[in-house]
This record gives C-alpha cells, sequence and structure tokens, in this order.
C-alpha cells in the first residue's frame, strides 16, 4: 500500500423516499413492535399475580409485616417494569403518528451503515466523510456524495 494513502472508515447515513409501499411496511413494523409491548404487559402482569400469590401462599400468616414488604418490593418492580414499558409503547405510538402524517416523496433517515474508504494527501476529508445513499422501495436510487 502506497504510503501516501490511507484506508478509513466513515459512517454512512442511508435515506429513504417515503412511498405508500415504504408507509405501509413501516406501519406494519411499528404495529407489530406495539402489540408485543402489550403482550409483554399482560406477561408482566400475570407473572406478578403468580409471584404474589405464590407469597401469601408459602407464608404463615399472610398479615406478617415481612411478607407485606416483600409483596410490597414485587409490586414495586412490576410497576417500574410497567412504568417503562408503557413509556416505549407511547414511543411506539408517536412513531407511528408520525409516520401516517409523513408526506409523499419525502426523505426519512433509515439508519446508518459502515463504509471503508481510501484517502490520499490532496483529498478533501470533509466531503469523503459525507455520504449517503437514498433508497426508494428497498432499492438504491441514489448515492450522494464522494466515494
Amino acid at each position: 500500500m502506497d504510503v501516501s494513502q490511507l484506508q478509513l472508515k466513515r459512517n454512512i447515513t442511508i435515506k429513504a423516499i417515503v412511498t405508500p409501499l415504504w408507509k405501509e411496511e413501516a406501519q406494519k413494523q411499528l404495529q407489530s413492535q406495539i402489540n408485543q409491548t402489550d403482550s409483554r404487559l399482560q406477561q408482566l402482569e400475570m407473572q406478578s399475580q403468580r409471584v404474589v400469590a405464590e407469597v401469601q401462599k408459602q407464608a404463615a400468616d399472610p398479615e406478617d409485616p415481612a411478607v407485606k414488604q416483600q409483596i410490597a418490593s414485587v409490586q414495586n418492580k412490576l410497576n417500574q417494569d410497567k412504568s417503562k414499558m408503557l413509556q416505549q409503547k407511547n414511543q411506539l405510538l408517536q412513531q407511528l403518528q408520525s409516520v401516517q402524517t409523513l408526506e409523499l416523496d419525502q426523505e426519512v433517515n433509515q439508519g446508518q451503515a459502515e463504509s471503508l474508504f481510501t484517502v490520499s494527501q490532496g483529498d478533501n476529508l470533509i466531503k469523503k466523510m459525507q455520504v449517503e445513499i437514498l433508497l426508494r422501495d428497498g432499492v438504491i436510487e441514489e448515492i450522494r456524495g464522494e466515494l
């Protein structure tokens, strides 16, 4: 390898053009995540009820302060976990609403990928670092920037 050249790694922004198909896929994916979160919330609730029932069943005296403390601890942990999941669900619902309001042909960020590239003395590093890929329904429509 020539000493006046280097191989570097860069992040490439991946953008998508909003199309009816893209909107439909994005909505399906978000709805699936919302359904999974609802399912996990139900499982958490059932698991909590089982644990509380088990603690009460094993306790000699259900009115014992130690038993009540243990039950309160389980319920507190459940409420914390439930709160986190509800926050996630609210974020997903907001994202779903955002997707529904996007206009067709608008460009949206899809994520990032890494790429290796070669630089030489005299290259404009800033321009070489600013590369993005534009997709339409999963197909590369344009590569922007200096490769």
